[in-house]
Formats: structure tokens, C-alpha cells, sequence
């Protein structure tokens, strides 16, 4: 499973981690602890010394309920960061967390090495073809609505089964557009219950029928506080547990906010699997 990041192949059979560096001032669990230079380059160095594979910038908050960014004040918070990042790990691969072409055409052309669509292209008809241009990895979540009004729209038949679907249309898409480097993320709190949460985690090595790398993004995630009735800042250790489980079920990238343990949790997982 190699992707292509600005020429470096990327071995995925090998499970990495994305670290989360968030650029905005709400997002859930680190809203406005990177708001300046120095902040950001610590926060980046901290995280690549601890084994980070990936950095994931994100300048709109994807919590639910999240305010409304312009795409024009999302572009001047996220080319900055790519910039000092670059500036000073030249070598880092930085995946950008946005589902606005523009906005990922301006992160691309300022350096930034992969481009993560909580939208899978639903909330932009422009992504595809961004993607397709400059050939980039491509990661594809699965949610439903926006932001704004994916936790009214939790009503399946069949979560998992639609699931598939849904990625298996939007691979046919990819596909068709030439864009060979995908990645898949079940969504983990987007447009589902924590029961339903549950149930895709449970399930989720069906996703590999599909033959391309899963990430698990569940990092202090509600999913984790709710049931164990108490906070994101407490979640770290529920966190790895879901870690391991998603791990054992297939999961190539996890996305965490706690580069060090989580790049623990792959070792001790690697170690146990040969």
C-alpha cells in the first residue's frame, strides 16, 4: 500500500500516524492553542520528533455545530502554517483538512502533500478535479450534511452497508478522474450516534473489501467521553484502547492528537504481529 507524497512513496502495509495540528481557535480539544508562529512550530516539531508520518492542518472546526469560516479567512489561516512548517521541516508531509477546492488548491501549490475531505467531494463539486490535477492523495470521510447538520442526520437502514456504498460510488469517481492514491475514513462522529460509532469500529475491517487504506480518526473523540462519562482532556487513555481495536480491524493512518502513544500503540501492535 504505497501513496505518492511530493515524489516520496509512503509504505502504508506498515501503519503510521497522522498528527492533528489545528489552526483555528474552537476546534474541540485544541481550539486556539496554535495561534502564532512560535506555537505552530513547536507544536509541529514536538510531533514529527515523536514519529509523526503525517501532520493534518485544519483551519475550519469540523465539531458539530461549528461556526461558519469564509474560504477566504480559512485560506490566510492555513497557507501561513504550511509555510513556517515548511520553513523549518522542510521534509514534512502535511495533509490538509478542508473540504474546499480552493482552499486545497492554495495549500497544494504552497507545499502541502495530501488533502483530507471530510466531505468526500459532497460539499464542493470542484474537489475532484482539484485532486485529479495535482495529483495528490486523497482522503475520502464519510459524513452526511455539513458541519452544521450532520447530527440531525443519523437515520440508516444499514449503516455499514451504506457505508460501503457510498465509498465504492465515490472510488468509481476518483477513478474515473485518474486519482490513484486514496485513503478512506469512516468519520467517526460525523452524522452518527455513539452506537453507531460503535458499530462501524466493530465492522470496520469491511472497508477493506475495497483494497485501499482505512484511517481511523477517534482521537478524544465524544464517542470515547460520553461512554466513559468524562472529558476530552481525560479521554487520552480511551483513546488508545479504540486505537488498538481499530488496528486489529485494518486501519493504515490513525489520526490522533498524542503523536508519542499512539505511535506506542503500533509498535506494541507490530511487535504482537511479527
Amino acid at each position: 500500500m504505497l501513496i505518492n507524497c511530493k515524489g516520496q512513496l509512503v509504505d502504508l502495509s506498515i501503519p503510521k500516524v497522522m498528527g492533528i495540528l489545528n489552526v483555528t481557535p474552537n476546534s474541540f480539544f485544541d481550539g486556539g492553542k496554535y495561534k502564532n508562529e512560535d506555537d505552530i512550530i513547536s507544536q509541529a516539531g514536538k510531533m514529527l520528533s515523536e514519529g509523526a508520518a503525517f501532520i493534518d492542518l485544519g483551519a475550519y472546526s469540523s465539531k458539530p455545530s461549528a461556526e461558519f469560516v469564509t474560504e477566504k479567512e480559512e485560506i490566510e489561516r492555513i497557507v501561513p502554517a504550511i509555510e513556517v512548517i515548511l520553513k523549518h521541516f522542510p521534509d514534512a508531509l502535511l495533509s490538509i483538512d478542508t473540504f474546499r477546492a480552493a482552499v486545497a488548491k492554495a495549500s497544494i501549490e504552497t507545499g502541502a502533500a495530501i488533502i483530507n475531505d471530510i466531505a468526500a467531494g459532497e460539499l464542493d463539486d470542484k474537489m475532484f478535479d482539484i485532486i485529479a490535477n495535482y495529483n495528490v492523495p486523497y482522503i475520502m470521510m464519510h459524513m452526511r450534511g455539513n458541519p452544521q447538520t450532520m447530527q440531525s442526520l443519523t437515520n440508516y437502514e444499514d449503516i455499514v452497508k451504506e457505508m460501503l456504498f457510498y465509498f465504492s460510488e465515490k472510488v468509481k469517481k476518483a477513478r474515473s478522474l485518474g486519482i490513484n492514491d486514496l485513503i478512506l475514513d469512516p468519520g467517526f462522529g460525523f452524522a452518527k450516534t455513539t452506537d453507531q460509532n460503535y458499530e462501524v469500529l466493530q465492522k470496520m475491517e469491511v472497508f477493506n473489501l475495497l483494497e485501499l487504506p482505512v484511517l481511523a480518526g477517534v482521537s478524544r473523540k465524544s464517542m470515547i467521553y460520553k461512554t466513559l462519562n468524562n472529558s476530552a482532556q481525560e479521554a487520552l487513555n480511551g483513546t488508545t484502547v479504540l486505537n488498538t481495536i481499530a488496528l486489529t480491524k485494518g486501519a493504515k493512518i490513525l489520526r490522533v492528537h498524542d503523536v508519542k502513544e499512539a505511535v506506542e500503540c503500533i509498535t506494541l501492535f507490530n511487535k504482537i504481529n511479527g
